[in-house]
């Protein structure tokens, strides 16, 4: 049996889709921080078969929820203050994301104009598509 001890100050990702916890690593760029990170990878989990987690022993500002959500919108975000869990956050699909995707298409502005942001807007959420504000290029989730 794994053990990985509790944090005292931080947040732990729960639910995170077996596989997924490495992309999540570097798009929160948790590489860059200065403080520990355990992962956990197919963890057992009676809800999902598989899991991942990522425990991260540093302030819950440095996180940005948006790319959690784009991701994988499934995961759950405990706070721990004091070696406790003190909240639970359920992250959803915002309807705009700036600058955490980037647009593929050649022909797209973003792609001619480098100070430009790349902003883009979610199309359909059943289907959870999001579009390009300037191009309408389609993202794949898939690709992250």
């Amino acid at each position: 049996m794994l053990n990985v001890g509790k944090i005292e100050e931080g947040f732990v990702l729960d639910h995170i889709k077996a596989g997924k916890s490495m992309s999540i690593y570097h798009h929160l760029q948790l590489d860059k921080l200065d403080c520990p990170v355990a992962i956990i990878k197919n963890a057992r989990s009676n809800k999902m078969g598989k899991k991942d987690i990522l425990k991260v022993e540093c302030d819950i500002n440095t996180l940005d929820l948006d790319v959690l959500a784009v991701i994988d919108h499934n995961i759950t975000v405990n706070v721990i203050k004091n070696g406790e869990i003190v909240t639970k956050k359920v992250v959803s699909l915002p309807k705009e994301i700036k600058n955490v995707i980037h647009c593929k298409n050649p022909r797209c502005i973003t792609s001619i104009e480098q100070g430009l942001p790349h902003i883009f807007v979610l199309a359909d959420e059943k289907k959870e598509v999001y579009r390009c504000k300037y191009c309408e290029e389609k993202f794949d989730r898939r690709s992250l």
